[in-house]
């Protein structure tokens, strides 16, 4: 049967899907969807999956799409980040038996996705992109979808869609932010830039951006006309979002924790979940905010939930008549609502800055050099810095390493080919040698299966024995039996 494509794909595969929980690392797996799905999402996708690592690690392969068979987690779309059309393919081809379609990131803005240069630092790359899309709009039995991020541009983000849709896209998901809009910089989603994309394109389009409630997905179709808004941190604060719910926090984290016992994650997961529905309480009470980032089981987080529960309970209880939110917010803190992620001059005010541009701090750029005053360090950094108060960030105090003569990694100290690990296995094995520094011993098993070799030749029969003998001395005459 010939795969669907464009609008048949999203009509009949994807059953007409309008409401999408986007992708999210970490964050979006099985026990997350399936709570999703059962309070009003139709599609979802799972976390980005890193193409080559999927390919080579079965352990990977297992933990994020192979485990349990869950029937109700359809449609689902599998999202990978990849820069080689080969390997993208046949990380791809490994996954299709288990999805609807795949997705090729082309969105993520972040630094890990520059380091390893996939996702949206991919966006000028056309003549790859679409090597990439051709093989495997080829190759696969599902169709090839794309979620990507707008060029400050209109028209080159159209021409952009366009050249997406010839190479062979079935789908397309037009994030309304460029890839510098992020974290406290993200600012306004351009809807505009989506419109003029879904007019410019025949295949089927998802918009991203700005969706906190349900009234928003509304908005969004009606003023763009795409087939179906996808939310990532809406979603996050309330699964209920496409119910056009803001339920109690504490009935969606229970729910939540019940899927988890079920379908398991990491514990990392669930605490970020948990962490994200319980926002604005944990403002309130920071003491279980430390001990939900301290608790190591589930059943110390399902103790931790109940807590919070019993706390807004009996806020609830106290509460007077009349009483209305605090801190600005549209419902009480025990409702699930939406995040309203700080801007640059917010976030300078809560840190005591001026709010002037000297004073605005985004998330740190690669190159930019940290120093060890703890005024200026990542959230994750000053946790390492009360763990260990000795702890320097200045990279003028980092140890310098000898680099590998071949690939230039820091080579292992004892290496006896002063090479990395990796160069030092193909080289040892290539010769046939040891590195003791590195634990790999080719020459030492090699020389042993050799001995247990022979010594399995003696054991087997005498006549084998002499055989083996002739091998490695003189060679040994064999008589017939009664000869003298």
């Amino acid at each position: 049967m010939p795969k669907l494509r464009g609008e048949a794909f999203w009509r009949e595969t994807l059953r007409s899907a309008h409401y999408v929980v986007a992708p999210m690392v970490d964050q979006s797996e099985l026990a997350w969807r399936l709570l999703s799905r059962r309070h009003g999402a139709q599609l979802c996708y799972t976390p980005m999956l890193h193409a080559q690592v999927f390919l080579r690690d079965a352990n990977y392969r297992r933990e994020n799409l192979y485990g349990e068979a869950c029937p109700e987690d359809r449609p689902l779309i599998v999202q990978f980040c990849a820069n080689d059309p080969e390997v993208f393919v046949q990380a791809a081809l490994l996954a299709q038996d288990y999805c609807d379609a795949i997705d090729l990131n082309l969105g993520c803005p972040q630094m890990i996705a520059k380091r390893g240069h996939y996702g949206a630092f991919l966006q000028e790359e056309w003549d790859l992109l679409q090597r990439m899309i051709l093989l495997a709009n080829e190759k696969l039995s599902v169709p090839i979808t794309c979620k990507i991020r707008v060029f400050p541009d209109i028209d080159k983000t159209v021409k952009y869609a366009q050249m997406l849709e010839k190479a062979g896209c079935q789908l397309l998901t037009v994030h309304g932010r460029t890839k510098e809009q992020k974290g406290p910089l993200a600012g306004v989603a351009s809807w505009e830039h989506i419109q003029a994309v879904r007019k410019a394109v025949n295949i089927p389009v998802f918009a991203n951006g700005n969706i906190q409630c349900l009234s928003d997905v509304e908005e969004c179709i009606r003023k763009t006309g795409v087939h179906g808004v996808m939310s990532a941190e809406g979603n996050l604060h309330n699964p209920a979002l496409f119910e056009g719910r803001n339920p109690l926090v504490w009935e969606m984290a229970e729910e939540y924790l019940e899927i988890v016992q079920k379908y398991p994650c990491p514990l990392s997961y669930v605490r970020a979940h948990l962490f994200k529905l319980w926002h604005h309480t944990l403002q309130v009470y920071q003491q279980l905010r430390e001990e939900l980032a301290k608790v190591k089981t589930l059943e110390g987080i399902v103790d931790v939930n109940r807590e919070l529960k019993l706390r807004c309970q009996e806020e609830i209880a106290n509460q007077k008549e009349g009483e209305k939110p605090k801190e600005g917010l549209p419902f009480f803190h025990w409702i699930c609502q939406p995040y309203i992620r700080p801007g640059p001059k917010e976030r300078c005010k809560e840190n005591g800055a001026s709010g002037t541009e000297k004073g605005v701090r985004g998330k740190r750029s690669l190159e930019e050099e940290e120093d060890g005053n703890s005024d200026h360090l990542s959230k994750n950094k000053q946790k390492k810095k009360l763990r260990n108060p000795n702890k320097s960030f200045d990279p003028s105090l980092k140890p310098k390493y000898a680099k590998c003569d071949q690939c230039g990694n820091p080579k292992g100290n004892k290496c006896v080919f002063n090479m990395c690990r990796g160069c030092c296995k193909k080289r040892a094995f290539k010769e046939t040698a040891d590195c003791p520094g590195h634990g790999l011993l080719f020459k030492t098993k090699y020389e042993k299966s050799l001995s247990w070799q022979h010594s399995q030749r003696g054991i087997q029969s005498p006549e084998m024995s002499q055989r083996g003998e002739a091998e490695v001395g003189e060679p040994v005459v064999l008589k017939e039996a009664g000869e003298s």
